[in-house]
């Protein structure tokens, strides 16, 4: 272990899966072009929520007759409105492989009830066996396990021909991974993530096919206001153009503008991936020389560039019992938080005893390189001070 504290830190120390690091040079400053004080629903308003929009579709190359509107509650709010608008019309089957996916089927199971229902589980670090999806049902899944580092690897494994519906959380995907559109009908994300926006607002895009089954459908269940996307067998188009159907943050809507007005600077979508892919690199050749830390996931192809996501494979450590094991790697986060060196990188609540770095665009990858000889540094120091108690 490295007793010695590094020479070099991270120029940023912001690795924390959510919210996210701001882009390179970000400043309060670069929002002073806020629509303070001023109506959502005013001109102003509404022209920079459909600006927010468009520049997201470009970006991500998403097809021209697809939707996208800005709804309430961050992607939780916009994963729940189309769990709540959209399931119920055919069979379902929803991908669990980690925290987020395992509370979208719990709400398909408790909340809505679903008598035929599908959950197709993998433990952390592993995908399910995506050949047991049917596509003649409705398909719920991840594209990124944001709590576990495990991506699906494409969207091979998804026919463009289908009879149901494919529902993706992409929160932690939009922005550093490929999505491809004609496998994805419904897609989610929050501006918090790859970006490094500013909390509470979702992001919701519509396939021509999820469309018509809203007009076509409607759920056994009421639906409250804020998950409305239609009115009288219509879709509710001005939601798709900036007509939110709450009060949105016009300083957040500044900041989500901010960095998307960056992300076309510095090269659009492929640079974003680049960036992100970067960091990864970085790590994955850190932890190939390691002989204390391991990827969560269990195979390289599924392996996220954005969570990314470490376990302690120390023999010392795996020794200890839960408790301990969880106490050290808490111990790990602390230091480097006392450093100043990086906040917020334990493991979530849910996953496996170890720690989660974010990787994505916004956070520069000579950063992630820099934080790694201080994990070492942390990992070393807690080993010692464990044996000396």
């Amino acid at each position: 272990m490295n007793a010695v504290r590094p020479a070099n830190r991270p120029g940023n120390p912001c690795f924390s899966s959510g919210p996210c690091a701001k882009r390179p040079g970000w400043s309060l400053g670069g929002l002073s072009e806020a629509a303070l004080g001023r109506s959502h629903r005013a001109k102003v308003g509404k022209t920079k929520l459909a600006e927010v929009i468009e520049r997201s579709k470009t970006i991500l190359g998403m097809p021209a007759d697809y939707r996208l509107g800005i709804v309430p509650a961050s992607d939780t709010g916009a994963v729940e409105m189309a769990l709540w608008s959209l399931l119920g019309a055919r069979g379902v089957d929803v991908l669990a492989w980690e925290s987020f996916g395992k509370g979208w089927a719990t709400d398909a199971a408790k909340q809505l009830k679903l008598t035929d229902l599908n959950v197709i589980e993998a433990d952390y670090g592993d995908l399910p066996d995506l050949s047991q999806v049917s596509f003649d049902r409705d398909v719920v899944f991840t594209w990124n396990g944001t709590t576990s580092g495990v991506k699906v690897p494409d969207g091979d494994w998804i026919p463009a021909e289908r009879q149901g519906l494919t529902l993706c959380d992409a929160t932690s995907a939009a922005f550093a991974m490929d999505l491809p559109w004609d496998k994805l009908d419904v897609v989610t994300w929050s501006w918090q993530k790859v970006l490094g926006g500013e909390a509470a607002h979702g992001m919701l895009a519509l396939s021509p096919r999820a469309v018509e089954r809203l007009e076509s459908y409607s759920p056994a269940w009421p639906l409250p206001k804020i998950f409305r996307l239609t009115k009288g067998g219509k879709l509710i188009e001005g939601v798709f153009k900036g007509e939110t159907i709450n009060t949105p943050s016009m300083l957040a809507v500044e900041d989500a503008l901010d960095a998307l007005k960056w992300a076309e600077e510095i090269g659009g979508l492929k640079a974003l991936i680049g960036r992100s892919e970067q960091s990864l690199k970085a790590v994955a050749d850190w932890v190939e020389a390691s002989d204390w830390a391991d990827f969560l996931a269990a195979t390289p192809e599924t392996r996220s560039c954005t969570s990314i996501c470490l376990k302690i494979v120390d023999p010392w450590f795996l020794s200890l019992d839960a408790d301990a094991q969880g106490a050290a790697a808490k111990r790990i986060a602390s230091l480097l938080e006392e450093e100043g060196v990086a906040y917020d990188i334990g493991g979530y609540r849910d996953a496996p005893v170890g720690l989660r770095l974010w990787g994505g665009a916004t956070v520069e990858p000579s950063d992630m390189a820099a934080l790694l000889p201080w994990l070492d540094w942390a990992y070393g120091a807690v080993k010692t001070e464990k044996a000396a108690a």
